[in-house]
């Protein structure tokens, strides 16, 4: 019997990245997925999902926004769990308020008082960001492990304008205060910078970090990221979820790669491709760091190598001819 049979659960934002391959493994388990989206009659943002096993049976779509009060009640009624993954992730913003923000924290807010709503509700697993981790004021240097316990600074990220950062600390931190006041039982996601393959017929945030490299840049960020598949974080996600002994956070990540790295090892992977080789800045490489797997071993996740979720992404692009290669 699969896990998940006769289970009712509700993904937010299920069109998303993440969200799509949790909508994908949740089904594959077994289990009811009531999934909101923005606009369930835009068929870039719901068909790939209605495409997948299962769906015609155990997946029902839901319009839900996550700046209107009360809007996720009808849904979260009834569900035993709750993926919480609706958030923006945009990076390059005019109006930080209006577009990252407040859908990201008052969006938050909204779905777990829904949850409070609910006495159906056993555990709400929330789609948070290893952003909320790695920015705690301690230096990051080769040696230095970062893990659960590290808590980024807001205030240090609102005086630097990293938003989308920002964002994410505070959604994590009202939502964990929220239900930790009304005795909700939870679990916190903190996924690195995920790539591997597409389920959606768009670009999303992350996949554009790759995208960009063999797309004709002619120089690499300076930036140092953890990095992990898609599909480990889909199913960290739902084992989190079934143990019944996982709580707190856990950080996800398979390594931790500066772009210098990142496009020699694409470079060897498609040596035909046109791959930057010059940094973007004349600044010192930023260092690298560890995250911390320990936690996130106890969920059974094995992390599939860096090299294989370089290579699923691309073929992906390929198969969805996002570029002429």
């Amino acid at each position: 019997m699969n896990s998940g049979e006769g289970k009712v659960v509700c993904v937010t934002g299920a069109s998303g990245y993440i969200a799509s391959w949790l909508v994908k493994f949740l089904l594959q388990r077994g289990y009811t997925v009531r999934a909101t989206v923005r606009d369930p009659s835009n068929p870039n943002k719901v068909d790939h999902l209605l495409k997948l096993d299962g769906a015609k049976e155990r997946l029902q779509l839901f319009k839900a926004d996550l700046l209107e009060e009360g809007s996720f009640d009808s849904v979260i009624q009834g569900c035993h769990g709750v993926f919480h993954t609706a958030s923006p992730a945009v990076f390059d913003v005019d109006d930080p308020q209006t577009q990252l923000i407040d859908p990201a924290v008052k969006g938050s807010l909204n779905v777990v008082k829904s949850c409070a709503k609910s006495p159906s509700v056993k555990r709400v697993v929330l789609t948070s960001s290893i952003a909320t981790a790695l920015f705690s004021g301690r230096p990051r240097t080769p040696e230095v492990v970062v893990d659960e316990t590290w808590f980024s600074n807001p205030e240090f990220l609102w005086e630097k304008k990293m938003w989308y950062q920002y964002a994410k600390t505070s959604a994590e931190e009202v939502a964990t205060k929220f239900l930790t006041e009304n005795n909700i039982d939870y679990v916190v996601m903190n996924p690195a910078v995920t790539i591997g393959p597409l389920l959606q017929p768009e670009l999303n945030g992350s996949s554009y970090l790759i995208f960009n490299l063999i797309n004709g840049s002619e120089t690499f960020p300076n930036f140092t990221f953890g990095w992990i598949n898609v599909k480990d974080v889909a199913n960290a996600h739902i084992n989190a979820y079934e143990d019944v002994s996982a709580s707190g956070r856990y950080c996800l990540a398979e390594t931790v790669m500066h772009f210098s790295q990142l496009t020699k090892v694409l470079s060897n992977i498609y040596p035909t491709l046109q791959i930057p080789d010059k940094c973007a800045d004349d600044k010192p490489l930023m260092p690298t760091f560890l995250i911390s797997k320990e936690k996130a071993k106890t969920l059974g996740i094995e992390f599939i190598p860096l090299e294989v979720s370089l290579r699923e992404i691309i073929e992906s692009f390929k198969e969805k001819k996002f570029a002429n290669f």
